[in-house]
C-alpha cells in the first residue's frame, strides 16, 4: 500500500488517482510499483466494469521524476547494469500494455498537466477527457531523451506518423482544446465542468456490455497491426462468442419489447 495512489471503486467505476500533487503526480517507483499491482488486478476483477486514471491536485501526471534521474547518477548511489535498467523500465511499462488491452473500457481524466510518461500513460487509454486548458506535450526531447511507456506507439496511430514526429522531435505544448481537435482526446471541456463530464462518460462506460466491450477491444487492437483477413477471423469468433451472453439474449429481448437494454457483464 502506498499513498503515492488512490484507489477508489464505487458501482462498477475503478477510479486510480495518481497522488503525488506537490511534484504534479511524477512517477516513482513507489508510485509505478502500485500500478503495476493494480492493473492486473482490475483486468481480472468482474465487479470492475471500467478502469479511470487521473491525478490529484490539477495535474495528471508531469512525468517520469527528472529529480530522482539526477539523484541515480550522483556519487555513492549504486548504479544499476544496463540490462538492469532495461528490464526495471520495461516491467513498469507493462501498465501501458494493461490500459490498452485488458477487457474493460479505461478512461483517462486529464486535469492538467500531462507530459512524458504521464502522456504516454493517458494515450495508452481507450478514451480520454481532458480540461480544455490542459497542457500536453510529449517532453522526452527536452531532457534528451527517447520516450517511453508506449507513447510512440500510441501517437502515431492516433495523429498518423508525420504528426507524432513533430510532436515527439519538438515536445511543443499543447493544450486540451488542441489535443481535441488533433484527436489526441476524445473531448475538452471547461475545467469547472471536468468532474461532472469525467463522471457521466465514467457511468456510461460502466453501462456498457461489459464482456462485448472485451471483444471490440480485442479486435481494435488487432486492427493496428494485422491484415484484413485476420480482424475478420477474430471479428467471426468474437461475434459468436458474444451472441452466447446473457447480455446478447436479454438486450435481444429489449430491443423486440422496445425498451432500453439492462447490461449485467455476463
Amino acid at each position: 500500500m502506498t499513498d503515492q495512489l488512490i484507489e477508489t471503486f464505487e458501482d462498477g467505476v475503478a477510479t486510480l488517482t495518481l497522488n503525488r500533487p506537490e511534484a504534479r503526480n511524477a512517477l516513482t517507483g513507489e508510485l509505478l510499483a502500485a500500478l503495476s499491482a493494480a492493473g492486473p488486478r482490475l483486468a481480472l476483477d468482474p465487479a470492475v466494469r471500467v478502469v479511470v486514471l487521473t491525478g490529484a491536485g490539477g495535474a495528471f501526471c508531469a512525468g517520469g521524476d527528472v529529480k530522482g534521474f539526477v539523484a541515480r547518477g550522483e556519487p555513492g548511489v549504486a548504479a544499476p547494469t544496463f540490462d538492469e535498467r532495461v528490464h526495471s523500465l520495461r516491467s513498469g511499462m507493462e501498465f501501458s500494455r494493461w490500459l490498452h488491452e485488458m477487457p474493460k473500457p479505461t478512461l483517462a481524466v486529464i486535469p492538467g498537466a500531462a507530459a512524458g510518461a504521464g502522456l504516454s500513460m493517458a494515450l495508452a487509454c481507450d478514451l480520454r477527457i481532458a480540461s480544455a486548458d490542459a497542457k500536453l506535450t510529449t517532453a522526452f526531447s527536452k531532457i534528451g531523451a527517447s520516450g517511453d511507456y508506449g507513447g510512440s506507439y500510441f501517437l502515431t496511430h492516433l495523429v498518423g506518423p508525420a504528426k507524432a514526429r513533430e510532436l515527439y522531435f519538438t515536445a511543443d505544448v499543447i493544450t486540451g482544446a488542441e489535443a481535441a481537435d488533433l484527436g489526441i482526446v476524445n473531448r475538452a471541456v471547461p475545467a469547472a465542468d471536468l468532474a461532472a463530464e469525467a463522471a457521466k462518460l465514467a457511468r456510461r462506460l460502466a453501462d456498457l456490455p461489459t464482456v462485448a466491450i472485451g471483444y471490440m477491444k480485442k479486435n481494435l487492437t488487432l486492427a493496428e497491426h494485422a491484415s484484413l483477413s485476420t480482424v475478420m477471423d477474430a471479428e467471426a469468433i468474437h461475434m459468436v462468442r458474444t451472441m452466447a451472453t446473457d447480455d446478447h439474449k436479454a438486450a435481444s429481448l429489449a430491443f423486440v419489447e422496445k425498451r432500453p437494454p439492462v447490461f449485467r457483464g455476463r
